[in-house]
């Protein structure tokens, strides 16, 4: 493991005594197997918080194909790392992993197994920490491979229990064991789902967090979720000689869903990032991308994305279910049964929800499970969730402690880190857009537009149009596009020495694409600076309802929309001070703000 979290040899023993500050701590020792892995011990993390008796560190087995990106986390803990050879020579007072593998048997210490997702699900011959099935002289009873955390394969060492305490989040996990693996039964222990609790906690917060992925008044947020392996929705193979439902779906994504009425990310599991590279994936995802689809970092955000979110477009991912237990509409691209227990919630979950598929409009079938959702339908689902919504920190640190025989710390309640807010993700789209003009009235002054980003095929809307013409960014990478282009758009700060003030880029913009009828520059994420054709300078900007809020919405809409009044024939002057723009069912009010030139 090279960069990021720096190796350290930590001293042990009276060697210890001499070298380190703080002596005579409980030590405990974090064990990642990849990035998947260490975001849920993340989770944990501040259980420990403000107790000067404890000392924390961190390991990496090197048993996961899937080694990139754990540095760079490991060094935003900021604990010190051991090598795995160290950590397994080294006693510990509690030794804490999330998942398999990596000679766990090996480390000397009471150790305490979370699970990294939604309990254990999946049947793995090759579990996602990249490790062979372990060798238990306890072969699986049917020729299926075994359920991952809940199987001798995974549980036991020479028929004894691995783990000191196997954490599970419901008492069905506990009878699945039971009847796998009655030998750990007795290490099982309740404690909840700190990951969901996280999310329970951050509901409220739904509203900044649509802000922040740039979701407008009225947009619709689309979240595509894919777990990994060969059968996931990023996969492709999810059904016997079926096509790959992908290349489809992030194609219609683009022809069907309006820009100015949805807004689309993607949750891709980490394994997809690391496994195939952050580059190569962004390759993969190109078009998509410049057509408006944003892909959440995979460290951070998911979470956010899926309290935001109006539709979840999944799979049999961890997910995809945390989507279904909140009460979100979902609609599952792929689920390989095959690969799950069918005693297992997420396997119930593929009985239930309904499923996206190649036949008719992509958009339709949005809207229509959105429509008729009753957010009571996987009710018995979320239940499965955890059995203790809410108390996981209190569970989980009282666990800890009474592994390492160390009273809690006083006076301090088990509390877990909120979710912060993610940074400012407006949607971007760098492909030519097309724009379609449904109606313009003149008293008041409104404009109806409707916009879809072309990549790779021409939209199939279904809206009639008055007229129609193309937007592009002037950052595209169809530069041909910007020759023909009846708007151009460039967005930039006002103040970037780069370009220059704003009514001297317009100037110049109009000059080197002589075709234009007008140019905008968006300086901020709700306002943008025109100039026509005729050398008029407006500034356009949301304008404040009465309720003192202002839309958030692409300005380049507001750019399109007054291109279409002015082409129209109508006069600038008659959309002062100001005028409606309709982007599907919302009505935004625009200032409109004529300046010198």
């Amino acid at each position: 493991m090279t960069g990021g979290a720096a190796r350290v040899r930590v001293p042990v023993g009276e060697d210890a005594e001499r070298w380190v500050t703080r002596v005579g701590c409980r030590r405990v020792l974090f064990i990642v197997h990849n990035v998947t892995s260490a975001t849920r011990l993340l989770d944990v993390l501040p259980l420990f918080d403000g107790d000067l008796r404890v000392q924390m560190t961190a390991t990496c087995t090197g048993s996961s194909p899937f080694l990139a990106g754990v540095p760079e986390l490991l060094a935003r803990a900021g604990l010190p790392v051991l090598p795995w050879e160290q950590a397994k020579e080294t006693p510990f007072d509690l030794v804490v992993s999330a998942s398999y593998g990596g000679e766990l048997a090996s480390v000397q210490g009471k150790l305490a197994v979370l699970s990294h997702g939604v309990g254990y699900n999946k049947r793995l011959s090759t579990p996602d920490t990249g490790h062979r099935t372990p060798d238990t002289g306890h072969p699986s009873p049917s020729s299926s491979p075994p359920v991952f955390g809940l199987s001798p394969d995974w549980l036991l060492e020479d028929g004894r229990p691995l783990a000191t305490a196997t954490v599970l989040s419901h008492p069905e996990q506990l009878e699945r064991l039971r009847s796998a693996c009655p030998e750990a039964a007795p290490t099982a222990v309740l404690a909840g789902d700190p990951c969901y609790d996280r999310i329970l906690a951050a509901l409220p917060r739904r509203a900044a967090f649509r802000r922040a992925l740039g979701v407008g008044p009225g947009q619709r947020l689309i979240v595509v979720s894919s777990t990994w392996a060969s059968r996931s929705l990023f996969g492709g193979a999810a059904e016997p000689e079926a096509d790959d439902l992908l290349p489809w779906l992030l194609s219609r994504l683009s022809a069907e869903l309006p820009a100015d009425e949805y807004r689309t990310v993607a949750v891709l599991h980490p394994n997809i990032w690391y496994g195939h590279g952050p580059g190569q994936v962004h390759a993969w995802l190109d078009n998509a991308r410049r057509a408006g689809l944003d892909a959440i970092p995979p460290l951070d955000g998911w979470r956010q994305a899926l309290i935001a979110a109006d539709c979840v477009l999944g799979d049999h991912s961890s997910v995809t279910y945390y989507a279904a237990s909140l009460g979100i509409p979902v609609l599952l691209g792929a689920f390989p049964e095959q690969d799950l227990d069918p005693l297992s919630p997420v396997a119930a979950l593929g009985r239930t929800a309904p499923r996206l598929v190649r036949r008719g409009s992509l958009r339709a079938q949005i809207d229509q499970v959105v429509a008729a959702h009753d957010p009571g339908r996987y009710k018995e689902l979320a239940e499965q969730t955890s059995s203790a919504p809410g108390e996981s920190a209190a569970l989980l640190r009282r666990l800890f402690y009474g592994l390492m025989e160390l009273p809690e710390p006083d006076q301090r309640p088990a509390l877990l880190d909120p979710l912060p807010l993610p940074p400012y993700l407006p949607a971007r789209r760098t492909a030519p857009v097309r724009v379609l003009v449904g109606g313009i009235g003149s008293h008041p002054p409104e404009v109806s537009v409707v916009r879809y980003a072309v990549s790779g095929a021409e939209p199939e809307p279904a809206e009639r149009a008055d007229s129609a013409y193309t937007l592009v960014d002037e950052e595209t990478r169809e530069t041909g596009r910007l020759g023909i282009a009846d708007v151009v758009v460039r967005y930039a700060a006002g103040d970037d020495p780069r370009l220059g003030p704003p009514a001297a880029w317009t100037a110049e913009a109009l000059d080197r694409y002589p075709y234009c009828g007008l140019v905008a520059y968006a300086d901020g994420p709700d306002r943008c600076v025109v100039r026509t054709r005729d050398g008029d300078l407006v500034r356009l900007s949301a304008a404040a309802a009465p309720d003192g809020r202002a839309d958030l919405c692409d300005p380049a809409a507001y750019a399109a929309a007054l291109h279409a009044w002015l082409t129209s024939g109508r006069s600038l002057e008659r959309a002062v001070p100001r005028i409606t723009v309709r982007t599907g069912t919302t009505a935004h009010q625009v200032a409109v703000e004529p300046l010198t030139p």
